[in-house]
C-alpha cells in the first residue's frame, strides 16, 4: 500500500490523524521531533513548510505521509517534484497574524492555478479560510468537489488574546467545530477539522462530522519530546476510537 492509499484508508475509516509541525514552523529541528513524535504515536500524516531543503530532509526520514502546506501554487508543485505525497493551500492562520486574509474567490484562484500546475493526481486538500461566511464556504466547498479537490480542512478564530485553560482551549476551536457541522450537512468529501484541536477538543471535531484532524499547536509548541509524543498518542487513540464506534454501528 502506497504512503497516501494509507492515509485515505485512516480517512475513509473516519480516523485520520494529520500532525502539523507548521505553514511557518522553519524549525527544522522542532519539525524532525514533530515528526518523530508523529511515527511513534502511529498517526496518518505529517504537515510540514513547503520550504525546499526541509521537504528534502523530512522525506528522506520518514515513510509517514507527507503534506507539505503552502499558498503559493509554486512552492506546493515544487514540493510535489521533492517527494511529497500530498499538497495543502493553507493554513492561513499565518496570514491572520499579519492582518492579511483570503477571500473565497482568491482562494478559488489560487486552488485552480495550483491543479494546472501538479494536475489531478496529487492528493490535494484545501484550507477554507474560517472567517468567510458560512454560505461562501458552503458555496466554496462545493465548487472545490466538482473540481475533485480530496479534502477540505476547516479553521477557527485566529486570536492573539486567548482565555487560559479549557475555556481558551474551547473559544480556539469553537469556530472551526461549527463549520465542521455545516460543511458535513452540505457536502459528501471528507472533511478534516483544525485549529484548536487537542485531546480536549477533537472527540467534538469526529461528532461534527470529521474524517480527520488535523492537530498542530498542541505538539509543536511543547519542549518536552515525550510530552509530544504522549499526546500525539492521545489524539490517535481519540480517533481509533471514533472508527470503532462507526464501524460498530454499520
Amino acid at each position: 500500500m502506497s504512503r497516501i492509499e494509507s492515509f485515505k484508508k485512516d480517512l475513509e475509516a473516519k480516523k485520520a490523524v494529520k500532525i502539523i509541525a507548521g505553514i511557518d514552523n522553519f524549525d527544522i529541528e522542532n519539525i524532525k521531533k514533530v515528526v518523530k513524535s508523529a511515527e511513534m504515536a502511529g498517526a496518518s500524516a505529517v504537515d510540514i513548510c513547503a520550504d525546499a531543503e526541509i521537504v528534502k530532509e523530512i522525506r528522506s526520514m520518514t515513510e509517514l505521509p507527507l503534506f507539505v502546506s503552502s499558498i503559493i501554487p509554486e512552492e506546493l508543485a515544487r514540493a510535489v517534484e521533492l517527494g511529497a505525497d500530498a499538497i495543502e493551500l493553507g493554513n492561513f492562520d499565518v496570514l491572520y497574524k499579519n492582518g492579511t486574509s483570503f477571500s473565497k474567490d482568491e482562494v478559488l484562484a489560487l486552488v485552480k492555478r495550483t491543479i494546472n500546475l501538479v494536475g489531478e493526481d496529487v492528493f490535494f486538500s484545501v484550507t477554507i479560510p474560517g472567517e468567510i461566511s458560512i454560505a461562501d464556504q458552503i458555496e466554496m466547498a462545493r465548487e472545490l468537489e466538482t473540481m475533485h479537490v480530496d479534502l477540505i480542512q476547516t479553521e477557527g478564530h485566529f486570536s492573539k488574546e486567548q482565555a487560559d485553560g479549557v475555556r481558551g482551549l474551547m473559544e480556539r476551536a469553537e469556530l472551526t467545530l461549527s463549520n465542521t457541522v455545516e460543511l458535513s450537512r452540505n457536502v459528501e468529501m471528507p472533511i478534516m477539522t483544525a485549529t484548536g484541536i487537542n485531546p480536549t477538543t477533537a472527540p467534538f471535531a469526529f461528532a461534527a462530522g470529521a474524517s480527520a484532524i488535523g492537530c498542530g499547536s498542541c505538539i509543536n509548541k511543547m519542549t518536552s519530546d515525550l510530552s509530544m509524543v504522549a499526546t500525539a498518542k492521545q489524539l490517535v487513540e481519540i480517533a481509533n476510537r471514533n472508527a470503532e464506534k462507526i464501524a460498530a454501528l454499520v
